[in-house]
């Protein structure tokens, strides 16, 4: 297999459809390993597990996404569940790694 995928639109067998599908869900999982890293440099600044969870940060980037969703014609209600999903496993990320720091 080559690391030349077709855009969408240039798709005309499920061959090539699988194949960029597969490419982007690697380069979703390499992005999704650098939003991780940013939870584990949280947990390191953070001072007090309290301001683990902030409510109103987790309301700001679920509304961002949603927007962004919306702006780029996608799913806004799958979207804002997928990044409900997202952030959530964000919190518990980055609250395991505060505890591992300081445990």
């Amino acid at each position: 297999m080559t690391d030349t995928i077709l855009p969408p639109d240039s798709c005309t067998t499920m061959l090539e459809v699988r194949a960029g599908v597969d490419q982007t869900d690697r380069e979703l999982m390499a992005l999704l390993d650098r939003r991780f890293g940013y939870m584990r440099a949280a947990a390191r600044i953070k001072p007090d597990r309290e301001t683990v969870r902030d409510e109103g940060r987790k309301a700001a980037v679920i509304s961002a996404a949603v927007s962004d969703a919306s702006a780029r014609n996608l799913p806004g209600k799958a979207i804002g569940d997928l990044w409900e999903r997202l952030v959530e496993a964000s919190i518990a990320y980055e609250t395991e790694e505060w505890d591992r720091l300081r445990g």
